[in-house]
């Protein structure tokens, strides 16, 4: 267990600060299964899951959905048959924040606990 996975999330508003390099560097060793995308400019934290069928695919879904609304944080979500791409940024910054990682690394526990993992 990572110390982002005790983390809580803070508020984000539109003037936060997006983590600096030196941060990204730190925060991504402590979830290297992850990846870094840009789309539109816009970095993101980027990981797909495996899965035996849709329906544990499914499952994990919604355990995520289930901690973003929690946090008050919600990914991107793409459920397919035997896989979910999980998609972590934070919209009002249009880019990454410690939201993200802390949100990335409990993503990564429910993983460990899915049933149906491949």
């Amino acid at each position: 267990m990572t110390d982002l996975t005790k983390a809580t999330c803070e508020a984000c508003n539109a003037d936060a600060p997006k983590v600096s390099e030196t941060e990204l560097a730190e925060l991504l060793r402590q979830i290297p299964d992850w990846n870094i995308e840009v789309r539109d400019g816009v970095m993101q934290l980027e990981r797909t899951y495996a899965f035996r069928t849709f329906k544990h695919a499914l499952a994990f879904t919604n355990a995520v959905g289930e901690i973003a609304e929690t946090e008050n944080h919600h990914p991107a979500l793409l459920t397919e048959w035997g896989k979910v791409t999980v998609t972590w940024w934070s919209h009002s910054i249009k880019g990454l924040h410690r939201n993200d990682f802390i949100m990335a690394a409990r993503t990564d526990e429910l993983a460990k606990g899915a049933d149906g993992r491949k």
